[in-house]
């Protein structure tokens, strides 16, 4: 991959949702992007979209939770300017006492470890960068605790602690950490993959409420941090929609 001085963005989960609405964001903005995800078919077309309109875009399939294949794909990069963490996800909504393990600990895998496995390959090269930029995209729920979401809230706690953390660790040296944590946002996947695929319980999330945020709506956000000039650090951006005042105070019109 060819980059010469276009700065490189590497958009994990960018298949759909958030991830893409990113991707085509910091396309637009001037950004090369590396589009990463498991679904091969859906970062390709997606790649093909941006190339279409006149952008710089490459599609990388990518488990994030597959350490050997992100330090390969490291390897494969000339630069890397912007990591934006975005893949991760919920699984159920059992309750503390009879949530199944095995959700648990994918949630963990994806959301924390994944994040962890491409902030440690990249963090080399963002720093060679001279003026790097990582994106955690974590959630109000790694904030504050709902009841039903308690492998997730975890999770989400585990990344917002990593990021945390990591601006401490690397203070001093040219790489901002960002992290941008959404409240309620509908997107085509979230919701039904979460309730495995039970649209109807998928439906209720949003039920009542006119306008949650879109996947646009967080991209926009990310893209607005990210092109900040170099000195400013959005360390923590919570963003809601104007009907949710918490993650369980939410006005519904029903």
């Amino acid at each position: 991959m060819t980059t010469a001085g276009t700065p490189v963005a590497v958009v994990t989960g960018a298949s759909s949702g958030i991830g893409a609405a990113t991707a085509r964001q910091l396309a637009a903005a001037g950004h090369h992007v590396v589009l990463t995800a498991r679904r091969k078919d859906r970062i390709e077309a997606l790649a093909a979209e941006l190339t279409a309109a006149g952008h710089r875009a490459t599609a990388h399939p990518l488990d994030v939770t597959d350490r050997a294949a992100v330090d390969a794909f490291a390897e494969s990069l000339e630069r890397c300017d912007v990591l934006v963490n975005n893949a991760g996800g919920a699984l159920g909504a059992d309750p503390v006492a009879t949530g199944d393990p095995a959700d648990w600990r994918r949630m963990f895998e994806v959301n924390v470890i994944g994040t962890l496995n491409l902030t440690q390959a990249l963090l080399p090269a963002l720093t060679a960068s001279g003026d790097g930029t990582i994106v955690v995209l974590s959630s109000t729920a790694g904030l504050s605790t709902y009841e039903g979401g308690g492998g997730y809230v975890a999770a989400k706690h585990g990344e917002h602690v990593l990021a945390e953390t990591l601006r401490l660790e690397i203070v001093g040296t040219p790489v901002r950490v960002i992290e941008i944590a959404p409240g309620m946002v509908r997107t085509e996947e979230f919701a039904t993959t979460r309730f495995r695929g039970d649209t109807e319980k998928a439906a209720k999330v949003y039920a009542g409420v006119a306008e949650p945020l879109t996947a646009d709506d967080v991209a926009d956000t990310i893209a607005w941090a990210v092109t900040r000039p170099s000195h400013v650090n959005i360390d923590l951006l919570v963003v809601r929609p104007r009907a949710q005042a918490s993650n369980s105070k939410v006005h519904r019109e029903l």
